[in-house]
């Protein structure tokens, strides 16, 4: 599978790569970032390796996924942001985890808009939504300041969820 890349002005969304490894596991190994994270908790090794070729898998599987996310400046590996629908999912979502030295500069809203902009014009999603834990206000300051709304909460993984969605068109 060919995964497109995007570009922004800081950012390069792109394939994971073998390479981005230590740096995911360091990410996802946060408590500080895991905490918002499906059931709350951090990442071993293993599970970080599982969870870092499902998003791989993801493009195979349904056409499109979630990018690496690096600092065009540098190089670095700073996250992930990407459009994400796996099984089992309230519907299709746009996701964004960052490591927690690139919390606080923008990075977020600048690369989940080019996934948001992505899923709007490439693949034609009329509804979309991101997912986000009551506690995350930073989460929810990006999706409102992309246009989306809060819609419900749900349950996921045995928490509360806030459901917020995107208008139809950008």
């Amino acid at each position: 599978m060919n995964i497109p890349t995007l570009t922004t002005e800081r950012l390069r969304l792109r394939e994971f790569r073998e390479s981005d490894f230590p740096a995911y596991v360091e990410m996802i190994g946060d408590p500080a970032v895991a905490r918002f994270l499906a059931d709350g908790k951090p990442l071993d090794r293993v599970n970080a390796w599982r969870q870092m070729a499902m998003f791989a898998g993801h493009w195979a599987l349904r056409g499109y996924g979630v990018w690496a996310v690096e600092e065009r400046a540098t190089g670095d590996f700073i996250g992930r942001i990407g459009c994400f629908y796996p099984e089992g999912w309230p519907e299709f979502e746009i996701g964004y985890t960052l490591r927690r030295s690139a919390w606080g500069k923008g990075y977020a809203s600048e690369g989940a808009a080019a996934a948001l902009n992505y899923a709007r014009t490439v693949l034609q999603k009329r509804d979309i939504i991101s997912v986000i834990r009551p506690d995350n206000v930073g989460s929810q300051n990006v999706a409102r300041k992309l246009g989306a709304t809060l819609a419900e909460t749900v349950d996921f993984y045995g928490a509360p969820a806030l459901i917020y969605r995107y208008p139809a068109t950008g």
